[in-house]
């Protein structure tokens, strides 16, 4: 039996979900265990690294591997998750030169402290910063930053697009995730998902004649480092907001940066 396998995940699918319809697939696997190492937010897709057996034991020596991803981020926009399964909320246009982009991609490498994500499984208190988001209750603590590592963050793509087809596109996403009925997750709605609708749906509405910029970049970064985070970062730098309208894991490892920007992958899983 294989200490890991990696699987890709598809957006709408947690990883937990991802892990069962593996498992499903492979009948030897029945009662076996099975953990990831590093998750995937159900609207990310990629890599998602599981432990099988006994190698779940040494869960913890994963944890602190680096990744690279393919990520887009919807200019002048936000939600209060980061990415589309979110309230949306529209700032203002974008009308941005690549040249700008380029110079904030720049100075977001090297050493880099983000807040984590609201609606994250980071604990505090002894309870994940979603649960506390939630229940109303972030005026009762500090969110916590994560201190990560940006190897390599490149802008590959600049481009407009009409409101109606972000709006399409981020639907075709929410939609694509499987109905919630746990008992135990009644807090969180189903992703809260009538809600997010009617914000999109907000969000077309009022700016329905308008165009969007959406950037296209792909990073290399330590482990704890949400694209999530860095989506609304590159918007702060811009004078602006920003939201992750995709996110896809390509590579899960160990990164050598070298000097001048350069570096390899000593490992790939």
């Amino acid at each position: 039996m294989p200490k890991y396998v990696v699987l890709e995940k598809h957006v709408g699918e947690t990883p937990l979900q991802a892990v069962e319809k593996y498992r499903t697939e492979h009948t030897k696997l029945s009662g076996v265990p099975m953990a990831y190492a590093g998750r995937l937010d159900p609207m990310a897709s990629g890599k998602l690294l599981v432990l099988i057996g006994e190698e779940c034991r040494r869960q913890e020596d994963y944890h602190g591997l680096d990744k690279a991803y393919r990520f887009e981020v919807l200019l002048g926009s936000s939600s209060d998750t980061g990415d589309v399964l979110g309230l949306v909320d529209w700032q203002r246009s974008t009308d941005f030169k690549r040249n700008y982009l380029l110079n904030v991609a720049r100075s977001l490498v090297g050493e880099l402290s983000l807040p984590y994500p609201k609606f994250s499984s980071r604990t505090v208190k002894g309870k994940p910063l979603h649960m506390w988001t939630l229940e109303d209750r972030l005026d009762e603590i500090d969110i916590p930053s994560a201190d990560t590592m940006i190897y390599k963050l490149k802008l590959t793509d600049l481009r407009q697009e009409t409101v109606q087809s972000v709006y399409d596109e981020a639907m075709r996403k929410i939609e694509s995730v499987p109905t919630v009925t746990d008992e135990s997750k009644a807090l969180g709605r189903d992703f809260r998902r009538s809600e997010v609708r009617v914000a999109w749906q907000c969000w077309r509405e009022h700016h329905r004649e308008s165009v969007v910029q959406v950037a296209t970049f792909e990073c290399i970064a330590s482990s704890g480092t949400y694209m999530r985070s860095l989506s609304e970062e590159i918007g702060r730098r811009l004078g602006t907001t920003g939201l992750a309208f995709s996110i896809h894991r390509s590579e899960i490892g160990a990164y050598r940066p070298l000097p001048l920007g350069w570096g390899f992958w000593k490992k790939k899983f």
